[in-house]
């Protein structure tokens, strides 16, 4: 019999979400990095650059890797034979580790849990309460693997209930150009096959707590159907040209994970649950001798890797820029951007878009600037924000019309693609949508010198801030003429790779 003491999981979980939040698995940093050498696609290339410059940075200065620091998500196997040292129940230790580590006085993780979802949402302002799958096995120690899970990879789960009959690669090959990007290529697919619908979702989930293994496997061959489906999944995903960020490539899975489970004769639930590049997750065992150690990996590991913006850079300043000089950017251009600009996210836009529907005057002037997308971490010590990377930028699509109509909006900036309705009100105004790199937030934290709260501060994270930016890299993703390079890229790469297929043949 082991005897687990209270504090040893409350510090276990704490130090284990401290630790993912500014560390990297090496295997997910490996990975990127052999998908960086053999990239062919310019764009992907820079920003898979980022995000091994961002996560090198993370881990030397021990801030996150993304501003989404996630919801917690922890799978438990509890041992028959432990006794626990506590009053508390597994849910309640847990939860108490999370807190500890959001509110970790040296590097404050955002809050991104809200209570009453269907009403209120109000922020838990503590990250708590995690999503906690929970196992009583035979043995003796507890083992815990923690993850934390960003809205962004969240929200582009897919869950399909198939006749027994169907192709499910011919499923998933549908299904991933219907995520978009806003789930941060190169990451990796999680997929849970059989089982009921609920179980499939939970496997799925689960398979994303395994290392990257791909390449080993194609080099042993598979020995079984279910490592058949993962190789065959993972070149037809690639296969499809999206690319990092969406935005044309030879690389857009690092890996394929699969779980299966027996069904019923009658069914095939199929669920996929992609991870971002912001790839967060610890394993650790409890045995009764103290909390668990987690192991810095070393600094060397990380690739020496280096990003010029190259000669053909466009600079501008913000808080000159006219609507004649922003359409004359070009799709896929990178721009470097100085000078002011506001933030503001879903909250922020539904609070505005009812203030202008009831003839109330908006707490900013909006014509002629650009917001960003962005809810980000709090400071610590010197610097003038924390982690600042974009959200979603399609969440906000059903407000811009009325934003540019409305306030003279001139440019957005985000992650990942613009959906229809926004792509026409942006040609239709003449406005523009630049795209910063997800799974980069520490590395655009850099470019801002000076962050302000000017409106809502009630919203928290997702209040309006004033930025004052120098030299912060974008790309032009729409265009003043409506021409996306989320539609373009990706179409020209998978034309490229079938090309390249038809070669070889």
């Amino acid at each position: 019999m082991s005897i687990i003491k209270e504090d040893d999981l409350i510090d276990s979980v704490a130090d284990a979400l401290q630790f993912i939040s500014y560390y990297h698995p090496l295997d997910f940093v490996n990975a990127v990095h052999e998908a960086y050498e053999r990239e062919e696609s310019q764009a992907a290339k820079d920003a898979m650059a980022q995000i091994l410059i961002n996560s090198r940075m993370c881990a030397e200065g021990k801030r996150p890797i993304c501003q989404d620091t996630g919801i917690v998500t922890v799978f438990v196997k509890v041992g028959m034979n432990v006794q626990w040292q506590s009053t508390k129940s597994v849910a309640d230790m847990i939860n108490e580790g999370v807190r500890r580590a959001y509110l970790h006085p040296d590097n404050v993780l955002r809050a991104s849990i809200l209570d009453d979802p269907a009403g209120a949402r109000k922020n838990t302002k503590d990250n708590t309460p995690a999503v906690i799958h929970m196992e009583v096995v035979p043995g003796d120690t507890v083992e815990v693997h923690v993850a934390a899970k960003g809205g962004g990879s969240e929200n582009k789960s897919k869950l399909a209930m198939l006749n027994p009959s169907d192709d499910i690669v011919e499923w998933v090959k549908k299904t991933v150009p219907t995520m978009g990007a806003g789930w941060c290529p190169p990451g990796m697919l999680g997929i849970g096959i059989g089982g009921t619908a609920e179980k499939a979702m939970v496997m799925a989930k689960e398979s994303l707590m395994e290392p990257i293994d791909i390449h080993e496997l194609r080099e042993r061959g598979p020995q079984n159907r279910v490592e058949e489906l993962r190789l065959a999944i993972f070149d037809a995903v690639n296969n499809l040209g999206i690319g990092a960020q969406g935005l044309g490539g030879l690389t857009t899975v690092l890996d394929v994970k699969i779980m299966d489970y027996p069904t019923h004769a009658a069914s095939l639930p199929v669920a996929m649950i992609p991870n971002c590049a912001a790839t967060r997750h610890a394993h650790f065992v409890l045995d009764g001798s103290g909390p668990a150690d987690l192991v810095p990996p070393s600094l060397d590991d990380w690739p020496e890797i280096t990003w010029e913006v190259g000669d053909s850079v466009r600079r501008v300043n913000l808080d000159d820029i006219t609507p004649e000089q922003v359409k004359e950017w070009l799709p896929g251009e990178t721009v470097l951007l100085n000078g002011k600009m506001l933030t503001g996210r879903d909250a922020a836009h539904k609070k505005m878009v009812e203030m202008m529907a009831n003839g109330e005057d908006l707490p900013v002037d909006l014509k002629g600037r650009f917001i960003y997308y962005v809810g980000p971490v709090d400071p610590v010590k010197d610097e003038a924000v924390g982690p600042a990377g974009p959200t979603t930028s399609t969440r906000m699509d059903k407000f811009t019309h009325t934003m540019l109509d409305k306030t003279g909006l001139l440019g957005m900036i985000g992650k990942a693609e613009r959906g229809p309705v926004a792509i026409e009100a942006i040609k239709e105004f003449g406005a523009v949508y630049l795209m910063a790199v997800g799974g980069a937030a520490y590395l655009v934290s850099k470019a801002i010198k000076k962050a302000e709260v000017v409106a809502f501060p009630e919203l928290g994270m997702e209040a309006i801030y004033e930025f004052e930016v120098v030299d912060m890299p974008v790309t032009v993703a729409v265009d003043a003429q409506g021409t996306s390079v989320h539609i373009t890229g990706p179409a020209e790469w998978k034309s490229k790779i079938e090309a390249q297929a038809i070669e070889i043949k």
